[in-house]
């Protein structure tokens, strides 16, 4: 089904890396350079993922051969309307995952796959309740697991 295609990871993360070669395709990582934080905060919070996505893929550096497929995706943790990206150090991660214990969010997640003859896109939403977590629960977490490069600051493949 795959043959005589190359599959570029567009990402540098190693859980996407994980993710695609779960698949058992070949591929290669080329991480894409680019601001991926830019866009307008009046979109649809549903919207926010795949419009990221398209642009990481907008921003690949170079032309694509013909045999090529292009693999982008981006992921946002959304509590109760507000978009969590990534936090910024220790006491950012902390505070993400106070917000979100007990509470059901979202995880909307944007793939961008891309080809010289054309571009399909698609977000995947998932509830995701997190049970109360105490102080100590938390600060273990992030001071073990280190989660200041996920959204909404924790790890859900």
């Amino acid at each position: 089904m795959f043959e005589g295609w190359r599959f570029i990871l567009g990402s540098g993360s190693p859980r996407r890396r994980e993710l695609i070669a779960g698949l058992g395709i070949e591929f290669s990582v080329e991480p894409v350079k680019g601001d991926p934080e830019v866009y307008d905060e009046s979109m649809p919070v549903e919207l926010v993922p795949e419009y990221l996505a398209r642009h990481k893929s907008s921003c690949f550096g170079r032309p694509l051969e013909d045999d090529e497929v292009l693999i982008t995706a981006d992921t946002l943790v959304c509590l109760e309307g507000e978009l969590l990206g990534k936090p910024e150090g220790r006491e950012g991660a902390v505070d993400m995952l106070r917000r979100l214990s007990g509470k059901t969010h979202q995880v909307y997640t944007g793939v961008v796959i891309r080809t010289n003859r054309g571009t399909s896109s698609f977000t995947s939403c998932t509830d995701v309740t997190f049970k109360e977590l105490t102080d100590s629960e938390i600060t273990y977490y992030v001071d073990n697991y280190r989660p200041f490069d996920k959204a909404g600051a924790y790890g859900v493949q």
